[in-house]
């Protein structure tokens, strides 16, 4: 390690030739906001001079060409990319993210401690800094069947591990008011780390309580006024732009120059085909700025402040000392991103060959103990005054409807007219054979069934639809498959997206599964759906934890009170 100091040093100082040079590009100040002239030295992984002419072995022609911070990811879950750690690295890589924290979460509610295990084996092998914070909750709640149960003693051996931050979301705010012996368990252990918080609408004295156990980020606010009040406390807000969960315009007035220290940026689930569309920390940056944020408030956001935010003290600024994380742009505004240096190494596709790959594991989690049939997705009892979910596009906050449906012989029906669909929730992880049983409005499928094995966050099967047959279907065709997406109509298969890694994540190219999403989205169209990613919304209904009505493999469950309706 001395000899590297000295080499550092040496080249620093323009004694000896850095290593790369990056000529003639101008800095965006990260403190000034100023757009400086300069060239850039790299020694290794590291930046070693700024601000003056350098010699270099290798040299980047930076003309015309701005510099910015690599960008960080606050706050992903990798699986909901629905493509492996590695795919991950090299689809967001080129858009500049350099570090991505991510939560296992998925998986591990799968899997449990071998998610741990092969995130982080994959975490040592990819070219960005995949960062891992382990997942607190597992399961979300008692509300569901999970594939696992991760207490405090299956966290702690991971606790020191170099790629670990800290704990991930915690999202038992029930447990950590009520002085749950678990969840205090978790928050002892890993009170000197980083624990990251999940607290959608929390606001007062139960903030303040909530805050007290030491929880530091949120990503979950909607709306601004209840960012500002995280804020004021002391949080750092993660501002989110994902695929299903869209909260940057509600939040970005509140992001400027001055309180862009308590602010970065997330996706925690963004899907290839997005990406393909519209990038990933690129497109929240250029966003923000469409919406009239200024480009120093968005770069720090999208760098130096995530950076502090998680104890990353080697990176987020350009400055001698720092890791070599650098997006060079074409254009400030519109964050176009020409080249990417990660840790020092230019980005292309022979860095990313020459990675070694870790295999996939999980890859026979889909178990149900017999074929489901349409009369198991019967549901019986009173038409009148049922508890229906009530979709919110662009958001995974549920309403909580009751509403008059139809009825025939007893048994209570989908009303496509009123865009209510029946919704299912099965379970996949050979534990038992419960099957919940519900009904939702918003997605505007006209026929057919849509499912998934991807279910937050226990991640049973949760299928929709309008025909008993087709729902049995598209459940069964899941277990044979291994686990993905789904679409069925008069008991064919329309088109699907194979998840066979966990149920979660295809093994296959990124942009095969971009390529299948198109496919997917097309035939959910042709089925009558009028949302934009019905896969990803779909996959959201199971989650316990976000208000106010959801359904598990146990039935509908009123968030607010955690008891089935």
């Amino acid at each position: 390690m001395q000899k590297t100091i000295m080499r550092r040093v040496a080249q620093g100082q323009g004694r000896e030739p850095a290593d790369l040079v990056i000529r003639n590009v101008r800095l965006f100040d990260l403190v000034t906001g100023d757009l400086v002239p300069t060239d850039i030295a790299i020694c290794g992984d590291r930046i070693v001079g700024t601000y003056g002419d350098y010699d270099g072995v290798q040299t980047i022609d930076g003309v015309g060409r701005i510099a910015v911070p690599g960008f960080i990811d606050t706050h992903l879950h990798v699986e909901s990319s629905l493509v492996t750690p590695f795919e991950f690295d090299r689809c967001v890589l080129p858009h500049g993210v350099t570090t991505a924290i991510c939560d296992p979460h998925e998986m591990a509610n799968v899997l449990g401690r071998v998610a741990f295990d092969y995130f982080l084996a994959a975490a040592e092998r990819t070219i960005m800094d995949l960062r891992v914070n382990l997942s607190s909750c597992v399961p979300a709640t008692a509300m569901e069947t999970s594939g696992a149960v991760l207490n405090v003693d299956d966290l702690l051996p991971y606790r020191d591990h170099p790629k670990v931050i800290g704990l991930a979301e915690f999202m038992n705010i029930p447990g950590v008011l009520n002085g749950d012996p678990g969840c205090m368990d978790k928050l002892a252990a890993f009170a000197d780390s980083h624990i990251d918080g999940h607290a959608p609408l929390m606001r007062g004295k139960a903030l303040n309580g909530y805050l007290s156990a030491g929880i530091s980020t949120d990503h979950e606010a909607t709306a601004a006024e209840e960012a500002l009040e995280k804020v004021r406390k002391g949080m750092t807000v993660l501002i989110r732009e994902g695929s299903v969960c869209k909260d940057l315009e509600a939040l970005v007035p509140l992001l400027n120059v001055a309180t862009s220290p308590f602010f970065a940026f997330c996706t925690d689930d963004r899907n290839p085909l997005e990406i393909a569309h519209e990038g990933h920390l690129d497109f929240l940056i250029r966003r923000a700025i469409e919406l009239g944020v200024e480009p120093l408030a968005a770069y720090r956001a999208a760098s130096l402040s995530a950076a502090t935010a998680f104890g990353l003290k080697d990176r987020g600024q350009i400055a001698p000392g720092k890791r070599a994380d650098i997006v060079l742009l074409d254009d400030l505004e519109r964050c176009q991103v020409s080249d990417v240096i990660s840790a020092g190494r230019l980005v292309n596709d022979a860095l990313f060959a020459g990675r070694e790959i870790v295999a996939p594991v999980g890859l026979d989690s889909v178990q149900l103990p017999s074929p489901v049939s349409a009369r198991d997705m019967r549901i019986e009892g009173s038409r009148t005054d049922r508890p229906v979910m009530g979709i919110i596009p662009g958001q995974i906050i549920t309403e909580f409807l009751r509403l008059d449906l139809l009825e025939d012989d007893g048994v209570v029906l989908p009303d496509p007219e009123q865009d209510i669909a029946k919704v299912c929730v099965v379970a996949r992880h050979g534990h038992n054979d419960n099957i919940g049983r519900g009904f939702v409005r918003g997605f505007g499928l006209r026929s057919g069934a849509l499912a998934s094995s991807v279910g937050h966050d226990s991640h049973n099967i949760c299928v929709v639809g309008t025909s008993d047959a087709d729902m049995a279907c598209a459940v069964n065709h899941l277990e044979k498959t291994g686990g993905g997406f789904v679409a069925v109509r008069d008991g064919q298969v329309l088109a699907e997206l194979r998840l066979p890694v966990a149920g979660l994540m295809s093994d296959a190219p990124y942009e095969q599964v971009r390529d299948d999403l198109i496919v997917l989205r097309q035939a959910a169209k042709e089925m009558g759906v009028v949302l934009e990613e019905p896969f990803l919304q779909l996959a959201f209904l199971p989650l316990p934890v976000i208000p106010h009505l959801k359904i598990t493999d146990f039935g509908m469950i009123d968030v607010r009170t955690m008891i089935l309706v």
